[in-house]
C-alpha cells in the first residue's frame, strides 16, 4: 500500500530542507498553504509542499537547530535510537516547535511504538493542524496497527490541505478497495 514510499517521500522532504530561522508559525506559510490547496498540477505541487517543509523545519533556536540536525542525520545514518535523542531534546528545549514532535513521531513509528508515534503526531496537529505529514504519518500508523477507517479518515484529512499528495490517494485507493468501499 506505499507505506515506505510514503515514509520515504516524508523523510526526504525532510532531509532537503536545511536548518534556517523560522517554523510552523512563519507567515510565509499562510500563502503557500492557500497555493497548495489550489494547485491542480502534482508537480507543482510537490514544489509548493516542498517549500512548506522548508519553514516547518527551521527552528528558530541555535540548539533546536543543532539537536534537529543531529536528529535528521542519525536518520539518514538509520541510526533511529540516536535520532530519538536529538528529537527528545529538541521537543524539551522548543515544545511549541511542531516539527520537533513530527520527527519524533517518524522515529516512533520506524521503531514500531505506535502510540508514541499516535502521541507526537497528536502534539504536531495541535502546534500545526495543517501538517499534512503527520496526517499522512498517522494514516500509516493506523494501517499498521490494521485501523483502516481510521486511516482512510487522516489520508482524507491530508487531502483535503494538499489535494494533489500522491501517497495518500494511492492508500485511500488500497484502504477502499480493502473495505469494498466504491470511489466517490
Amino acid at each position: 500500500m506505499g507505506y515506505f514510499r510514503a515514509f520515504c517521500l516524508v523523510v526526504g522532504l525532510a532531509v532537503i530542507a536545511g536548518p534556517g530561522l523560522a517554523d510552523q508559525t512563519d507567515p510565509r506559510l499562510e500563502p503557500l498553504f492557500e497555493q497548495l490547496k489550489s494547485e491542480s498540477q502534482p508537480a507543482e505541487a510537490v514544489s509548493i509542499a516542498q517549500e512548506i517543509w522548508a519553514i516547518w523545519l527551521e527552528p528558530t533556536d541555535p540548539a533546536v537547530q543543532s539537536f534537529m540536525k543531529s536528529g535528521l542525520d542519525a536518520m539518514n545514518r538509520g541510526n533511529n535510537r540516536a535520532a530519538l535523542d536529538a528529537f527528545d531534546q529538541v521537543i524539551s528545549i522548543a515544545p511549541d516547535f511542531a516539527e520537533g514532535w513530527n520527527k519524533r513521531a517518524t522515529v516512533h513509528f520506524l521503531l514500531n511504538n505506535l502510540q508514541k508515534s499516535l502521541a507526537d503526531i497528536t502534539a504536531t496537529l495541535e502546534l500545526e493542524p495543517r501538517h499534512f505529514g503527520a496526517l499522512s504519518g498517522r494514516g500509516l500508523v493506523f494501517v499498521k496497527l490494521r485501523k483502516f477507517e481510521p486511516a482512510l479518515s487522516a489520508f482524507e484529512e491530508a487531502l483535503i490541505i494538499s489535494p494533489q499528495l500522491a501517497e495518500a490517494k494511492a492508500n485511500i485507493k488500497a484502504i477502499r478497495k480493502l473495505l469494498g468501499q466504491r470511489e466517490i
